[in-house]
Formats: C-alpha cells, structure tokens, sequence
C-alpha cells in the first residue's frame, strides 16, 4: 500500500507465496521510505510495543532486501497455527499503520516531497529485482507480461520533476 507522495509515511506491504505444498514465505512490513532507513518514531514505538511472536521457520531477506525495516517479519509457516500468528501480525502491523497515518499531516516542502519521492522509487527499484517473483510470472504469463506487470502495476515508480513537487505541495496546502 504506497502512501501518496506529499505523506511522509512508510510503505505497508505484504505477501503470501503458497503452491500445493503449502505456504513457502509469507512476509510483512511497513517499509520506510527516509533516506537513513528508519521508521518514524510513532510507528517505531508501536512496533516495538507488539508482542514477540516465534516461528519455527524464520527467512533471511533477500540481498535487494535493505528496503525492509528492523521489523520485517518474514517466514515459513509450518502449520495453520503459525499461518493464524502470521495473520494477527499482518493485522497489527495494518492496525498500526492506519491509526498513524489518519493523523498524519501532508507536507508542505519541496524537497521533503522529493526525498519521499526518491524513497518510494528506491523501494519499487529494489522490488523490482525480486527474481523469485519475476520468474514465476514470467512461467505464469511470458517475460514480455511479467516486466510490464513489475514496473506498471505492482511496483510502479512514481516518476516526479521539481516543479510537479511544487503543485503537489501547493494543492495538498489549498485542500
């Protein structure tokens, strides 16, 4: 779930990769989009309040992966209790996100809109060298779909100029 550009806040994500044997990885976040990679601190402190939740089977993020933030939650679930705790995770995590950003306070600067900018393009690049994903649509519908797909669908880069950042700011401030 991207936040529109002129909201500093962090990228919701989620996926659940299944097949018939099961769930292989199933990871959530809410990825920060600042050039330090780190969560605000509102979203830092719930986060951290959550309760700790053990699986058996935790994944290591992919080396495209620097996008996640510290509470990247990303794993194999064994059973349909871990998928259920897999699942509280994924609606305290949205839980949170939504309390925070309906009280969040679009931008009034220039350049902060553009360093939101670069942060969601930063994710989408990154997103977009998930070969695991491209290569299962590429089986799934051709490598002509799967990158049109990647780029213009699931992981579209918002393309901005300095002049765009000002009309966005100025329309966000007459709203």
């Amino acid at each position: 779930m991207f936040p529109r550009v002129n909201f500093h806040l962090p990228i919701f994500g989620v996926d659940i990769v299944a097949g018939p044997g099961g769930i292989s990885a199933a990871i959530v976040d809410l990825s920060p989009v600042t050039p330090n990679q780190t969560l605000p601190i509102a979203y830092q402190a719930a986060l951290t309040d959550l309760p700790a939740v053990a699986f058996s089977q935790p994944r290591d993020l992919p080396s495209w992966g620097d996008i996640f933030s510290r509470f990247c939650l990303f794993v194999r679930p064994m059973d349909s209790a871990e998928t259920n705790r897999f699942i509280d995770q994924v609606t305290q995590y949205l839980s949170i996100h939504c309390q925070l950003a309906a009280s969040a306070v679009p931008t009034q600067s220039p350049e902060e809109y553009q360093t939101i900018v670069a942060g969601q393009q930063r994710y989408c690049s990154q997103q977009q060298q998930n070969d695991k994903t491209r290569r299962i649509l590429e089986r799934a519908f051709g490598s002509e779909w799967a990158d049109r797909y990647l780029q213009t669908m699931l992981f579209d880069c918002v393309n901005t100029t300095e002049d765009d950042a000002n009309v966005t700011v100025s329309n966000a401030l007459s709203v």
